[in-house]
Order: C-alpha cells, then sequence, then structure tokens
C-alpha cells in the first residue's frame, strides 16, 4: 500500500467489522446453554438469540442520520461505546429480559457501523484501491468471527459450563474499547466536509493527506468535481425517486440475496447443525472454528480479487459456489451421508467468503451519488439485517419443524435465483471514480450502463 496513512485510516474504520463480526456470532458457543438455564421455548429462543440483530435492524434504519448530520467520524467513535456497554450487560445478565437489551444495545451499534464504516473508506480511497480499502471491512467482519469461534472454544473447554457463557459474551468489551481510542486518530471524510458541512479548505486538506502525490490543481479539481456531484440540492436530497430507482434496486438485493444464503443462520447455529450429523459438542465446537477459518482465508482471496476481476465475477464465483455446496448438502441429509457435510458447509462458507461476502458492503457503499450515499448505505444494511433477524428469528423453529434437507434446499433455490439476477441486473462498478458512479450505475434512462 503506497499510502501508509490511508491504510491506517481504513484499518481503524473497519475495526468495527472486527467488533461486528465478534458481537453477531459469539453467542453460537452460549445458545444451547441459555435455552438450558432460562427454559426457553422456542419462540423465545429464537427471539434471544436474534435480540441483536434486530438491534441491527433499528441502527440500520437510523444509522444515516448522525453519518449524515454528525460525520463520519463521530458517528464511529459513538459505535465503540455501544459495543462496550453490550458486552458487560450481557455477560452480566441476571435473566433473559437483560440479556436481550444489552444484546439489542450492541445490535444498534452492529447496525449503525455497517452504515458508517463502509461509507467512510469508500469516501477516502482512490477508485483504483476502493474494493481493497472498503473490503477490509469485511475482512474484520470474519476476523471477528474467527476469534469468537476460537475464543468459544477454548473458554467453553477450560471454564466450568456455568461461567463459560459469561466469559464468551462480557470479553469483547476489551476490543471496543481499543476500537473507541483508535477512532480518535481517523479526519473526517472529505466528501462529507464538503458536501454536507460546507468545510471544503478543510476537505482539501484531508484529500492532500489521502494524495500526497497531487498537484494543488489535481487536488482543487477533485473538490470542484465533488461539489458538482451535488447537483441541485433540492432534488439531490430525495432519496426515493426515478433517478435512484437502480442503485436503490441493486443494494436491496443484493442484502436480500445476501441472508436468504442462509449464511446467519449457519454462522449462528453452526454447533447445532454439525451436531445433527453426529458430531460431539465439543467436536462441533471445533468444527466451527474451521468455519472460522475458511471464511478468513477465501476473504482475504475475494479482496485480493475485487480490484482485478471486479464485483460481479466474485458474485458469479459466489452463487455457483452456494448451489453446489448448498444442493450437495440437501442431499446428503437426505440421503444421511453425513460424513460429507462438515466439507460441504466449509464449500459454502468459502463460496460466500469470496462472492457476496467480499462484495456486499462494498457494492453498497459505491453505487449511490455523495448526496444519497448515506441514505443509500443505511437502505442496504436495513435490508440486510431484516432479514437477518428475521430468519434467525424463525430458525430454531425451522430445525424443530422441518428436516435438515427441505431447510438446505430452500437456501439453493434462492441461490438459484440470485445467480439470474447478477446474470441480468449486476453492474460492474470497478475502478469508477464514486463522482461518476450516479451516471454509470443508472445511466440517462434509469438503466445500468456497466455491463
Amino acid at each position: 500500500m503506497h499510502n501508509k496513512k490511508l491504510f491506517f485510516w481504513a484499518l481503524t474504520s473497519a475495526l468495527a467489522g472486527f467488533l461486528f463480526g465478534f458481537d453477531t456470532i459469539v453467542i453460537s458457543g452460549a445458545e444451547q446453554r441459555i435455552q438450558e438455564l432460562w427454559s426457553l421455548d422456542s419462540f423465545m429462543h429464537g427471539l434471544t438469540m436474534s435480540a441483536a440483530l434486530w438491534g441491527t435492524v433499528l441502527g440500520a434504519l437510523v444509522g444515516g442520520f448522525p453519518t449524515e448530520r454528525f460525520g463520519r467520524r463521530k458517528t464511529q467513535l459513538s459505535i465503540g461505546l455501544l459495543y462496550f456497554i453490550s458486552a458487560l450487560g450481557s455477560g452480566l445478565a441476571p435473566n433473559s429480559s437483560f440479556f436481550m437489551i444489552s444484546r439489542f444495545i450492541g445490535g444498534v451499534g452492529v447496525g449503525i457501523a455497517t452504515v458508517a464504516s463502509p461509507l467512510y473508506i469508500s469516501e477516502i480511497s482512490p477508485a483504483e484501491r476502493r474494493g481493497r480499502l472498503a473490503g477490509l471491512f469485511q475482512f474484520n467482519i470474519v476476523f471477528g468471527i474467527l476469534v469468537a469461534f476460537v475464543s468459544n472454544f477454548f473458554l467453553g473447554k477450560y471454564l466450568n459450563p456455568e461461567i463459560a457463557w459469561r466469559w464468551m459474551m462480557g470479553i469483547e468489551a476489551l476490543p471496543a474499547l481499543i476500537y473507541s481510542m483508535c477512532c480518535m486518530t481517523l479526519p473526517e471524510s472529505p466528501r462529507w466536509l464538503i458536501t454536507h458541512a460546507g468545510r471544503r479548505e478543510e476537505g482539501l486538506a484531508v484529500f492532500r493527506r489521502i494524495n500526497p502525490g497531487m498537484s494543488d490543481a489535481q487536488l482543487n479539481e477533485l473538490a470542484d468535481r465533488v461539489e458538482q456531484s451535488l447537483g441541485d440540492r433540492a432534488t439531490a436530497k430525495k432519496f426515493f425517486t426515478a433517478r435512484l430507482r437502480m442503485p436503490i434496486m441493486l443494494a436491496f438485493l443484493i442484502a436480500f440475496f445476501n441472508q436468504l444464503s442462509g449464511i446467519n443462520a449457519i454462522l449462528y447455529f453452526a454447533p447445532r447443525i454439525f451436531e445433527w450429523t453426529g458430531l460431539g459438542e465439543q467436536a462441533a465446537l471445533l468444527q466451527s472454528v474451521g468455519i472460522g477459518i475458511t471464511n478468513l482465508i477465501f476473504t482475504y482471496v475475494g479482496l485480493w480479487l475485487i480490484d482485478r476481476v471486479g464485483r460481479r465475477t466474485l458474485l458469479y464465483i459466489g452463487s455457483f459456489g452456494y448451489i453446489i455446496s448448498l444442493g450437495l448438502c440437501t442431499w446428503a441429509f437426505k440421503a444421511q451421508s453425513f460424513s460429507i457435510v462438515p466439507v460441504c458447509i466449509f464449500g459454502f462458507i468459502a463460496a460466500h467468503a469470496i462472492g457476496q461476502g467480499a462484495v456486499i458492503w462494498v457494492f453498497i457503499s459505491e453505487i449511490f451519488p455523495n448526496r444519497n450515499r448515506a441514505a443509500g448505505q443505511s437502505l442496504g444494511s436495513f435490508t440486510h439485517w431484516f432479514f437477518a433477524a428475521a430468519l434467525t428469528l424463525v430458525f430454531p423453529k425451522m430445525a424443530e419443524s422441518l428436516p435438515p434437507a427441505i431447510i438446505f434446499g430452500f437456501f439453493c433455490f434462492m441461490m438459484v435465483i440470485q445467480l439470474i439476477w447478477v446474470k441480468a441486473m449486476v453492474p460492474e462498478t470497478k475502478g469508477v471514480a464514486l463522482e461518476e458512479m450516479e451516471e454509470a450505475v443508472s445511466g440517462s434512462n434509469g438503466k445500468s450502463s456497466l455491463q
């Protein structure tokens, strides 16, 4: 990376993704113990498990407001505080209601993070490196997932089960504190300074730090393009318009298909799914660590490829991988050939990591104009988390009522639909400057001009 400061800022912002991954997955190691401790039926268990996800729905829905009103930097600072409160409350919870409220607070932080962090990184990144830098958010998500799985395994192995789950939930307070302190070193987004705060000179100063090789004339030309991208302010502020029809549809559908792959259900309930195949509890937790390692390795591969082969190509690769792995899982459970299920699950995770996982947050953060980017990011994040929460809420009931073959078969069918969508609608955004994205994605007639 040529600009070390730029990389450090992107990495610091992306640490919100680490907390996101850790927070959402750490409960997988404690979910069965929590159900037993508070004698939860399948509905209450699903509600407890999905409490953080309903928080993310709210956080994603409102996250665009502080990101626009107070700036990307201040919003990210507040996220760490929400994570910290949630971690302590979850670890010390005396009952299920207190636990759900604490998890909900952390979920609000996650939802806001999925708006503010990818958006911030996208806005400070040069077009030719935007995919890799914005993709650091996803890389940190899967790193957080891996650390959560490893933490759960060792805490579950060496601590008394009565207290192990509390340590699993509470240990997140430490990285939350570190993240908040690191955010104090971030500069504000230059595009926010110019387009929302009207502070052109401060925006130019940040652009100069990001692009030290640019002359003053080039920097002023860049700032001019940012200002010109606003167009008519009254029109630009409107979101649900024909002008933004294509990016709105793309943001909604990429988030919808992301969750209808079953990714969150499989990550949340990984130990339980492995126990369906006959593995014991400790072996199931260890297999979950394997999921985290697979996720991390193939996310790195996806980030290496994203600015080389493009977003659309990775979605193709991921779609085919989903269909093959989920199809084989469906057959394996139907035929009771359980030995191949762990391999199929690892293949599914690899397909997700290299495809949807690597692309989603980058893609949503770059397809909207400057004035509408926070609202667009909020829409995509809200859609993602709404379906994640809904699926996690109903999954325990699905697992109780339906055979695994039906569950995996449904996810496989949805990924066939995703493949058709990628072919028919998804544009390639690789290397396109943010100020040129509206015309490139929507075109003059409302249709994508990038294929």
